[in-house]
């Protein structure tokens, strides 16, 4: 059984020119133990079928599926306390912008021992304990007096591996990182992506990995998901993405890369699409 299932995936936001379809019929599969790399550009709907699968989408998106299955469980059937007991819990988000994602008025420890008060029903000091220690995880020096810093004491590093600690928190089955390396000089992005992938593998977890940098998906993923304008153009492995890549918009991906520029011009995605698109595999 896979531990998600997602088939046929749409959605719909009401704008003030009209329904503007943002996912269109998108399907995904996750595997107990397997990292999938979401890639394309800004804007091909790769954060937008994430927060319709843990339901955080605002009022104006229309979500429609065929199906959407974790661990076999259907979760357009739940109830909305039904959801709420599996989101943050057995699957966790770790978001694009980490100074954003925390809330600037509360301890990065406190935030952290809300997620466990919440979810496991830990009591005060048992909640204090378990949050240095996640801290520790991560790799936070001095986790006990971090853990009483607001987040706009810490670097942008050091957030983004608070948010991880607060994803990783309830022991998740499934965790989503959602562009988890923007914004963080070449250094601290190897050192996030060898965390996320120590994690994953020590506790077994499912992953995503969403991402418009073709080098991460070489570094972290097991297969790979190509999107562009909402709509899947090619499924791979690795591998099999990078030697013999089917779809012209990844070719036009890999060949945009700096290391395969060949002459004085960087090549761009557009000279491998048609004007009208290319079509979905």
């Amino acid at each position: 059984m896979a531990l998600l299932e997602v088939d046929n995936l749409t959605v719909t936001f009401k704008t003030a020119a009209g329904p503007f379809v943002a996912l269109d019929g998108i399907s995904y599969r996750v595997d107990h133990r397997e990292v999938l790399a979401i890639v394309g550009e800004s804007g091909s709907g790769k954060s937008v079928a994430m927060l319709a699968i843990m339901g955080l989408l605002p009022s104006s998106a229309t979500v429609r599926a065929d199906r959407v299955l974790f661990e076999g469980h259907d979760m357009l059937a739940m109830t909305p306390r039904q959801r709420r007991q599996i989101i943050g819990k057995d699957i966790a988000m770790i978001f694009q912008e980490p100074m954003a994602s925390l809330n600037p008025c509360f301890t990065v420890g406190y935030q952290i021992e809300e997620v466990l008060r919440y979810h496991m029903g830990m009591g005060r000091r048992a909640r204090r304990t378990r949050a240095i220690e996640l801290l520790d995880e991560v790799h936070i020096a001095d986790p006990a007096s971090r853990s009483r810093s607001f987040p706009h004491q810490m670097s942008g590093g050091q957030c983004q591996r608070a948010m991880i600690a607060m994803a990783i928190a309830c022991r998740p089955k499934l965790l989503i990182a959602d562009e988890p390396t923007t914004a963080l000089d070449v250094t601290i992005q190897k050192q996030i992506l060898e965390l996320l992938l120590q994690l994953q593998a020590e506790e077994g977890m499912g992953m995503i990995i969403i991402t418009h940098d073709m080098g991460v998906v070489a570094e972290t993923a097991d297969r790979v998901v190509v999107q562009y304008k909402g709509r899947k153009m090619e499924e791979a492995s690795v591998l099999n993405l990078f030697e013999s890549p089917r779809s012209p918009y990844t070719r036009g991906l890999l060949a945009a890369l700096p290391e395969n520029a060949t002459g004085d011009r960087l090549p761009v995605v557009g000279d491998f699409v048609a004007a009208d698109g290319v079509a979905p595999a």
